[in-house]
């Protein structure tokens, strides 16, 4: 799925989130429309949020943000404990803005729901010379990057014109601009018009974009009850809507709504999403020392793109803790995957 890290003032946004941490009862979470991300939107409509919540007495907020950029930066900025967001934008926001960030769950991969889009013609190749918009140095970008890799091509064969997502759709097809590169669903929109193509997209980088929700460290660790009602409220969503029943497809449906599809439509974006419906699932994940490959492979992009600061000596300067081991500066660790909550939900402790 799915920034803009070179115009984020990291050092403004560290300051600004680093008010004293302590243990709390109140908390809030943003999310931003994605097809793995709309199980936020019924967690609190649908009020399992706030059973959870109350199981541990604390109160949680869950507040959609419109634009996916801003809820990041908002997060980053100290405005909310925890956001949903991709684990390159994680690492380039927060994690670089200094804000020492865990990706609590894992909640899927990207299986195709991140594509590069051309208009009136069906090969990548085509692609060269071209005009392309995107969100810049998002994982749209690492997408479009991993794909001209795979046919012989780097950047230096387009030319990137950096699109807010809020604008993508409308400005396809339209002028010069016959490239796009997009998340669902915003994709789907885009090749449902008329000589339209996918001619890359992220199943072809399996497990490479990991989508989930991100929570402030320091938060999470002064309020472990955050944490087990986040990942209970979740996993007990997972269970409710990966099933094919009436009631399951009732749940979907109210996700569809609030993605403003249908049925039908939020199904076919769960279709191209590798979601982990079972936190044994995202266990295998988050363990896995393939994950640390695959940060170190995020890490690299970044700092070719300029995404880990301004004079960042190396891709390693920001450390990122995994189960299976450390990538980068283990005196700098600002970004984590923490399988200890996920863990708990595998052995029915929570």
């Amino acid at each position: 799925m799915p920034f803009q890290s070179k115009k984020t003032p990291a050092l403004l946004l560290a300051f600004l989130a680093s008010s004293q941490t302590f243990a709390q009862d109140n908390f809030k979470v943003c999310w931003s429309i994605y097809a793995g991300w709309m199980p936020w939107a019924y967690a609190n409509q649908s009020g399992i949020i706030d059973k959870w919540a109350d199981k541990y007495d604390i109160n949680i907020d869950v507040i959609q943000i419109n634009d996916y950029v801003e809820s990041m930066n908002q997060y980053t900025a100290g405005q909310f404990d925890a956001c949903t967001m991709a684990q390159m934008d994680a690492l380039t926001i927060p994690a670089v803005g200094g804000v020492d960030s865990t990706v609590l769950i894992a909640g899927d991969y990207s299986n195709g729901n991140d594509s590069i889009i051309l208009f009136e013609q069906d090969n990548l190749e085509d692609i060269k010379g071209q005009d392309v918009s995107l969100v810049e140095y998002s994982v749209s970008h690492y997408l479009l990057a991993r794909g001209l890799e795979s046919v012989g091509m780097s950047e230096r064969d387009v030319q990137v014109i950096n699109t807010s997502d809020a604008d993508l759709v409308s400005v396809f097809g339209t002028g010069d601009i016959q490239a796009a590169v997009t998340w669902n669903p915003l994709a789907n929109e885009i090749l449902s018009m008329p000589k339209t193509y996918d001619v890359f997209n992220s199943s072809q980088i399996p497990g490479e974009i990991i989508d989930g929700l991100v929570v402030n460290t320091e938060t999470l660790n002064a309020n472990p009850a955050l944490g087990k009602a986040l990942t209970g409220a979740w996993y007990e969503i997972m269970s409710l809507m990966s099933k094919d029943t009436a009631e399951a497809k009732e749940v979907r449906s109210m996700m569809a709504e609030a993605a403003y599809t249908d049925l039908a439509g939020y199904d076919a974006q769960l279709a191209k999403t590798h979601m982990y419906y079972s936190p044994e699932a995202a266990l295998e994940l988050v363990n896995s020392p393939k994950l640390v490959d695959t940060m170190k492979h995020v890490a690299e992009f970044s700092f070719e793109h300029g995404l880990l600061g301004e004079g960042a000596p190396s891709a390693d300067i920001v450390g990122i803790e995994m189960p299976a081991g450390i990538y980068g500066n283990a005196d700098n660790i600002k970004l984590r995957f923490d399988n200890r909550y996920m863990q708990m939900a595998a052995d029915g402790e929570l």
